[in-house]
């Protein structure tokens, strides 16, 4: 029996890509660089990224598809090649090859201001005229777009390089993502833990950061397999560790700088950061009062020989900033602005000492035995 293309195309229309009901043949799957010799064939699937989740159940429909509605001694099992229409992604070592200096931002438990202390250090840093990128690496809790009063914005694709690449959103001179942008915010996000970790590689590999002197990442709080995902993506160049003053706090930020220091991970600790270290009434602006206990965070930071790279009050508005999505460091006068403005000023002085110190952090190698 001869075997012709028209064959194989017509067992092919009996192959519906997952999803969506459409055969592959109408659905323009199917390249036009098909091959008989004698029994073999050989042809090619065209996907729309590199990384499609079904096309190996695809190549094993087609395949038996052939053998069912064509000719069942045809040579078709390891003959079908998958080309995509985009480029793929950068292997992880050359991700964000413009971006100068990664820094994480992490706690050791919830509830200690993280998210609000790197909201605010983006904009501190940006007001200096640095480029500034935030991911908002808090899968399971996006809380940064709403700091930032971009709850309603939908980042868009763009093409470029020959990938369709997401273009951050741009906020008071910041460049950020987050899931949040990709969910409803009434909804919560109820992910395994491989789900989270392809989301969190898709916002970093496949949007278009550009040029940036710092790229911060909000860390979720705790250690999870989140934060081991980050640091075998990227090579992450210091960490920043919030805490509040309080004993409960600071064991766990103990946690978390013990995890960033392993042998495995070994990325620098820049500094502690203590956050809601007094409260200031607005009204008496020079009273302090030490509500989650004095100077927790700055002892720790002595004891374990880091630096203390800011003590950030606890005053009402900075809670009404995030909120209102308009961040306290925007207004430079004010007690809360101007310490963010000192805390910026320390992370760069830290990052430059950390550069010029240490040699650059290795993305995490784990070998499976």
């Amino acid at each position: 029996m001869a075997i012709y293309p028209s064959l194989i195309l017509d067992a092919l229309k009996h192959v519906r890509y997952p999803g969506t009901g459409r055969d592959i043949v109408s659905a323009g799957m199917v390249e036009d660089d098909m091959k008989i010799d004698g029994m073999k064939v050989t042809f090619s699937l065209i996907t729309e990224r590199p990384n499609d989740p079904f096309i190996k159940s695809v190549v094993k429909m087609c395949e038996q598809a052939i053998l069912t509605h064509a000719d069942e001694n045809i040579e078709i099992k390891g003959n079908i090649s998958v080309k995509s229409k985009q480029a793929p992604r950068p292997v992880v070592s050359q991700l964000l090859p413009k971006v100068k200096n990664i820094i994480a931002v992490a706690s050791g438990k919830g509830g200690v201001g993280k998210s609000t202390v790197t909201t605010n250090l983006a904009i501190a840093l940006a007001q200096k005229g640095y480029k500034v990128g935030l991911l908002d690496a808090d899968i399971f809790g996006p809380s940064i777009p709403k700091m930032l009063s971009a709850e309603g914005e939908r980042p868009i694709l763009e093409k470029k390089d020959g990938r369709d690449l997401i273009s951050p959103i741009v906020k008071y001179g910041i460049k950020m993502l987050s899931i949040g942008f990709f969910v409803n915010k009434e909804d919560a996000v109820v992910w395994r833990g491989a789900m989270a970790s392809n989301a969190l590689k898709q916002l970093i590999g496949d949007a278009d950061w550009g040029e940036l002197d710092y790229f911060l990442i909000d860390f979720p709080p705790g250690t999870s397999d989140i934060h081991l995902t980050l640091v075998q993506t990227l090579a992450i160049g210091g960490a920043i560790i919030v805490s509040t003053p309080q004993e409960v706090a600071l064991a766990d930020a103990v946690k978390g700088i013990s995890m960033f220091e392993a042998d495995k991970v070994n990325v620098p600790i820049l500094g502690l950061v203590e956050n809601m270290a007094w409260f200031t009434p607005a009204e008496l602006p020079e009273n302090k009062y030490y509500i989650f206990g004095k100077d927790g965070c700055k002892n720790l930071a002595e004891e374990k020989g880091f630096e203390l790279l800011g003590q950030i009050p606890l005053v009402q508005s900075i809670r009404e900033g995030g909120d209102e999505g308009k961040p306290v460091a925007l207004d430079t006068d004010s007690i809360t602005g101007m310490a963010f403005d000192a805390l910026a000023d320390n992370v760069v002085e830290a990052m430059e000492k950390r550069n010029r110190e240490k040699p650059p952090t290795s993305i995490v190698q784990v070998s499976i035995k």
